[in-house]
């Protein structure tokens, strides 16, 4: 196998290149005067099974998802046996379901295309809702990456930490790491108002005082629900709060906002590369591709 570097997920493709001992082939891209989008793969690729990392976070997730599928096309004219895309992001899995009339299923759409363009197989890191995968047209598996941000705290000190979800619907999360962290998970209650569309979390049977809490979650974009949890957690005595997710968007001042609502630190993974992306999904991704071949 060899690892093609999409532009997006440059320096995860070599992390993944080094820890599977896999040669990296790069990509040379560009945009046009008129906008276009232009990728090369810079290396032989006949006759080799390939996976190509990209994230498709924002911004331009559109752009993104281009690039992946010219990469993929690419792939198979020079000579591919196998495209497999590693896509630690997948850009519009949260539109898995149809609410309105006239609506499409816009994640499900994303997959034809990729399919279209060459793709054998997608592997992806925490997706919304896995359930949609079922309805992808090749083989899709998702990865969890809370244990790895579990073992960050852990590394840092934290052993035995209380591990919360923000609700009832997330408390697999929170078990996940609880099962690295050693110490009790909970989850707070959340409903929402029917007419206005407000969330109102309640803490109803949460222990917390005096312990070092985090508060786990596979995205965070605006971090509403996150401002919330920590403002309960506070009033509930909480002695630490530190905050960890797997796709940290962090739209506009989120990032701010949760610090400023006193949680100490907020860690997310190099799925959307930035400030707070602490963690590596490297050994991750490594480990399923050395088991794939």
């Amino acid at each position: 196998m060899k690892i093609i570097a999409g532009p997006a997920s440059t320096e995860l493709a070599e992390a993944i290149s080094v820890s599977t001992g896999y040669q990296r082939v790069p990509v040379m891209s560009k945009v046009f005067p008129d906008g276009e989008l232009y990728v090369r793969i810079d290396g032989d690729v006949k006759g080799e099974e390939v996976a190509i990392v990209q994230t498709t976070c924002p911004p331009e997730q559109a752009g993104k998802l281009f690039q992946l599928s010219f990469m993929a096309d690419s792939a198979k004219r020079a000579g591919a046996t196998k495209v497999t895309a590693v896509i630690p992001y997948l850009a519009y899995a949260r539109q898995d379901k149809m609410f309105l009339s006239g609506e499409g299923i816009s994640v499900e759409t994303v997959a034809r295309m990729l399919k279209a363009a060459g793709i054998d197989e997608i592997l992806t890191i925490n997706i919304h809702s896995e359930h949609v995968l079922a309805q992808f047209p090749f083989p899709a598996k998702n990865m969890s990456a809370i244990p790895l941000i579990a073992e960050y705290f852990v590394k840092k000190g934290y052993k035995g930490a209380y591990a919360l979800s923000p609700d009832k619907g997330a408390m697999y999360i929170a078990e996940q790491a609880q099962k690295v962290l050693g110490g009790n998970a909970g989850y707070l209650n959340k409903t929402r108002d029917r007419y206005t569309g407000q969330t109102k979390q309640t803490a109803e049977g949460l222990d917390v005082k005096d312990k070092t809490v985090i508060i786990l979650d596979d995205i965070i974009s605006t971090g509403g629900t996150i401002v919330g949890a920590a403002k309960i957690l506070r009033e509930q005595g909480a002695k630490r709060v530190f905050c960890g997710c797997v796709h940290g968007l962090l739209i506009g001042d989120a990032e701010k906002k949760i610090l400023d609502a006193g949680v100490e630190e907020v860690v997310s993974t190099n799925s959307v590369p930035g400030a707070t992306s602490k963690v590596s999904l490297a050994p991750l991704i490594s480990q399923i591709l050395k088991g794939a071949t």
